[in-house]
This record gives C-alpha cells, structure tokens and sequence, in this order.
C-alpha cells in the first residue's frame, strides 16, 4: 500500500560508539529504530536527506524508513540530538510504531498574531507552558497547536491550556486550567527621591540658625 508520508532511506550501521565520527565526517547520520516488541536496531541515515526532510515536516513527524532496500516501515521522529554550538544534528531516535495504536507525545504551541499589551504598551510575552501532552493515532499526531494572542490587551490576562483548539480525534492530557501565556508589564525604573535641604524653622533662607540657649558661644 502506498502512503503519502515522507520517506528515508537507511542502511544498517555497524559503526558504534566514538567511531561515529568518522561517519559524520563522510555525511552520514547515525540514528536508532526502537519501539515497543521492536528490537533495537542501529542505522544511518544520510545527514543532507534528514536534514531537508525535518525542516519541512518539524516534531512529531510520522515518516516510512526503508532499510537497506527493504519494505519501508513507518517511524515516529521521537528525538534528536544536535550540537550545542553549530546545531548540527548528531543522533535522531526513531520509534517503531503501529498505525492502529494510539501514542502519547508532547506537542509544542504556537503563538498567532499580536498582543496588544506587547506591541503597544512595551510588556514582555511570558511562555508559562510551551507543550501540551496529547494522546492519539500516529498519523493523527498534531505536529503544533496555535494559540491566538490579541486576546492579550493588558496585564491582567492569561491564557490556559483550555484556550486551544484541540482536533476531535486528539485527546488532550493536560490540565485544561495550567497557565500558558501573560504579558508582564515594563520595569518602571527607579527614581531616586530628591531631598529638600533643611533650614532651621524661624531662620531667614540663607542665614544660619541662632545657637539654642543651651549651646556655647565661647570659643
């Protein structure tokens, strides 16, 4: 049966360890299949084709991989690992899954149009929450959801969790009233109070106070 999902092709690697390097050097991507009753299984993939095919498709994305020529399979892009400097990616883990069972993954949200509290008044948007937990069938994996912010028109407002649309065959596992997005307002800076000079109370301004009876006037 053919499927519209993206395809990779890998083949089996038997370069494991700090011995990867080299494989990175040639534009190789060392990557691992693994999944429930599924052994765990060691590929390559070639860095350029992952590369290309994760920018278009972003997290959760549900592609067939074909290993050495053989019958494609479909897997879950669960994780990757990239370089902290360059962010080159150096390792992706892919589960095995079964198109007829349901997958718990945590899907990221995307914030739509323009708060007013931000644009207009100078606040900071704080992100509370950036990912919801969601339960469903692998090709009905949701790989974002959007949440619109004009609601956003002062300090006092704050989005939850309930506030997104969630697809009818997505059911969503976070708590419906956990805190998602607010506006803080802009640090006011402090201004130091200006401090009047005193005089003595019944002394001209300008002239000195006379010395109290109690103080001396002897030198």
């Amino acid at each position: 049966m053919t499927t519209t999902r993206p395809k990779l092709a890998a083949s089996e690697r038997q370069i494991l360890g700090k011995h990867v390097a080299s494989l990175r050097r040639s534009g190789g991507l060392p990557a691992v299949i693994y999944g429930r009753d599924v052994a765990s299984q060691s590929i390559t993939l070639d860095a350029h084709d992952f590369e290309m095919l994760h920018r278009k498709t972003g997290p959760n994305a549900l592609v067939d991989v074909s290993i050495d020529g053989h019958k494609a399979a479909p897997v879950l892009i669960h994780a990757i690992q990239r370089d902290p400097v360059h962010q080159r990616v150096l390792h992706v883990d892919l589960l095995a899954v079964r198109m007829t069972e349901e997958l718990t993954v945590d899907v990221p949200i995307v914030f739509t149009g323009i708060s007013p509290a931000v644009e207009v008044n100078g606040g900071t948007l704080l992100h509370m929450t950036d990912t919801v937990r969601v339960r469903a069938l692998p090709d009905r994996l949701p790989q974002s959801l959007p949440l619109a912010i004009d609601s956003l028109v002062d300090y006092e407002v704050t989005l939850h969790v309930s506030d997104l649309v969630i697809p009818a065959d997505v059911v969503l596992l976070t708590d419906l009233e956990e805190a998602v997005v607010r506006v803080q307002a802009p640090r006011q800076e402090e201004v130091a109070p200006v401090v009047a000079e005193t005089v003595a109370e019944g002394a001209p301004e300008g002239e000195e106070a006379a010395p109290s009876p109690t103080e001396s006037t002897e030198s």
